[in-house]
């Protein structure tokens, strides 16, 4: 796990809601607080659709892509005033993750890599994760995800300062 402190809250926010540099990526979750607090549960609700159109190829992952919900959040973010706080959970869609874990000893185990973003009304601040099905004594994981978006950050051009 490792833990970046943004630089510039506005170009990462530009990324984040109008560019498609987060589209690599799942929703989980999100918590936006400005006016009111708005959560959003990023589960695709499979009972919502007909039978016929819940194929696994119609719904591939757990959680809907964040390309397809940002424009949301960007709605209910946009305004006169910074929101108060906001919280997203998001979790690199499977085909990055297999690139990432491919000559891991335990890539069978992963269940996620995923990356927290908090924004506190001061600075953002983003955080790694990694979920596994079961025990995994090594790191190597772990490292190759953090090595992954500290390079992908960099070449997107976000600065961010290591905690």
């Amino acid at each position: 796990m490792t833990a970046l402190e943004i630089h510039s809250t506005k170009n990462f926010m530009k990324h984040l809601l109008s560019g498609d540099t987060f589209d690599i990526f799942l929703l989980e979750e999100a918590v936006i607080s400005t006016a009111n607090t708005y959560t959003i549960d990023g589960h695709i609700n499979l009972d919502f659709y007909p039978p016929e159109e819940r194929s696994p190829e119609a719904f591939p992952y757990e959680f809907r892509p964040w390309a397809e919900l940002k424009g949301l959040c960007f709605d209910l973010i946009k305004g006169k005033y910074t929101p108060l706080f906001f919280k997203f959970v998001l979790h690199l869609m499977p085909l990055n993750t297999s690139r990432l874990t491919q000559d891991a000893d335990n890539a069978d185990k992963l269940k996620a890599l995923i990356l927290n973003i908090r924004y506190d009304g001061n600075k953002i601040l983003l955080t790694t994760g990694t979920s596994y099905r079961t025990f995994v004594p090594g790191r190597e994981i772990d490292m190759n995800w953090d090595h992954f978006l500290c390079t992908y950050l960099e070449e997107k051009g976000i600065g961010y300062e290591k905690l």
